[in-house]
């Protein structure tokens, strides 16, 4: 296959204008064993016909690409769980790789499926479930008294809405690894359970964080010095001692201290710490309190980057420390609260996409709904910088005459951008269609033709 054409046909199976007939041919497609466009097979809104058409497509690559498609619905990915090869069934099992809207909520599979998939004969089918970040919660309860222990580890993840029963048998379940696992969960309001699992290596450091310390086994551990930033961060250490490992020579010691949720803001601001400019360290307290008003405000007004950085990764700010994030000094804080909050400001979302670039700044342009569109062509699309050039397309009065002098522009990014929109004069976007570079995003050009697409298909040897 011509390489301009194999691009266009990526550019078509994306293209949200393809009709129907045209849609259910590029479905079909078998390109040497390895299915039809990736692109058509990730499109959101697949109709039933076409959805058919995957269940039953002779390319197992087609079909686990569908399997794993976060746009498709869960119930559609579903009616493959029996397809005959195992590595489709370990991707119906664990669900999408990516979705492209970092803000979309993937859908769990429906109960009674996930059921059948952990009944697989096939390991790789049973493990990828296990491993999957989308199960329900009800199915993980479901799992508390399965005969396979991975399951039943599984089952820990919900370990708070478990049953007393359950917790109860799975603290004294036969297996080494779910035992400890449940014991782990259990030691925060469990003192004796701690120190059992404070003989246990493998358990040691985490029962240190968690769990139900006395004082004399605190001390006792903080003398012995192993795992103190573990020891201090754990909720049950008296002051004094927290005071002891604020001054400790380790800074992951001193920074674990500095992370507790119950200093004052001087307290916090008299450990010395440094904090590495990317760094992105989980604040337990803030990661589950990101709908709470009272943790939010204290961590968006700490003096501590990293609290920020945690608190601006919620959709819930108000509109005041919304805007304290947004005037905050902190590259990161000010990235998270443009990636996770739909009221970003616009300044603080064009700083973010001029300072990251790429695929991430694609993303921000084109998914995040606070983000500007009108005025861009008049500010930039004379600018020096590329990155800047690319935001004139996605202005809407942007003339057809500017589209194509930018889609002849020095930078192969805003030639793309350029070429994907459909002021683009005819003749140029056809012209772009066999352009190696252009072609893919010409392809997926909503005013191509339809015949023009029909004949990039006859090119690229789709069958009619």
């Amino acid at each position: 296959m011509v390489a301009f054409y194999s691009s266009a046909l990526d550019g078509i199976g994306a293209n949200p204008a393809l009709p129907a007939p045209l849609l259910l041919r590029l479905v079909a497609f078998d390109d040497a064993g390895g299915g039809p466009p990736f692109q058509v097979l990730h499109r959101p809104g697949l109709p039933e016909a076409a959805v058919a058409v995957v269940i039953a497509h002779p390319s197992r690559d087609a079909r686990v690409n569908f399997a794993s498609s976060g746009q498709a619905e869960p119930e559609q990915r579903a009616r493959l769980a029996d397809d005959p090869a195992p590595e489709v069934r370990a991707a119906v099992a664990h669900g999408p790789e990516f979705t492209h809207d970092r803000r979309r909520t993937v859908r769990p599979l429906p109960d009674a499926v996930c059921r059948r998939l952990l009944d697989d004969p096939e390991p790789s089918v049973r493990d990828a479930l296990l491993y999957s970040p989308y199960l329900s919660a009800s199915f993980r309860a479901s799992l508390a008294d399965h005969p396979d222990p991975a399951a039943r580890r599984t089952a820990l993840h919900v370990w708070d809405e478990l049953p007393p029963a359950a917790r109860t048998a799975l603290l004294a379940d036969p297996d080494p690894d779910v035992r400890r696992s449940a014991a782990l969960c259990a030691c925060p309001g469990d003192a004796r359970l701690t120190a059992r699992l404070l003989d246990d290596p493998a358990a040691l450091p985490e029962a240190l964080r968690r769990g139900l310390l006395d004082r004399a086994e605190a001390e006792r551990r903080l003398t012995a010095g192993i795992h103190l930033d573990a020891l201090a961060a754990n909720p049950a250490l008296p002051a004094d001692l927290v005071d002891r490992l604020a001054a400790d020579r380790d800074d992951a010691v001193r920074m674990a201290v500095s992370l507790r949720p119950e200093l004052s803001p001087a307290r916090r601001a008299a450990i010395d710490v440094t904090v590495a400019p990317w760094a992105r360290v989980a604040v337990d307290w803030v990661d589950a309190g990101l709908a709470d008003q009272d943790v939010l405000r204290r961590a968006v007004t700490s003096g501590h980057p990293l609290l920020r950085r945690a608190a601006a990764c919620s959709p819930h700010l108000p509109p005041d420390l919304l805007r304290l994030l947004a005037a905050d000094p902190d590259d990161v804080v000010r990235t998270h609260l443009a990636i996770h909050h739909p009221d970003t400001p616009e300044e603080v979302l064009m700083s973010v996409y001029a300072r990251l670039g790429g695929t991430f700044s694609a993303w921000m342009a084109t998914g995040h709904p606070r983000f500007p569109r009108e005025g861009l062509a008049a500010r930039f699309a004379d600018h020096p910088e590329a990155i800047y050039r690319q935001l004139a397309v996605r202005d809407p009065a942007a003339s057809p005459a500017l589209i194509e002098r930018l889609s002849h522009d020095p930078d192969v990014h805003t030639r793309q951008a350029a070429c994907a929109d459909p002021r683009l004069p005819l003749p140029r976007l056809l012209d772009a269609l066999t352009t190696p570079e252009l072609a893919r995003t010409a392809g997926a050009n909503p005013a191509l033709p339809h015949g023009d697409m029909a004949r990039v298909m006859d090119e690229a040897g789709v069958p009619t």
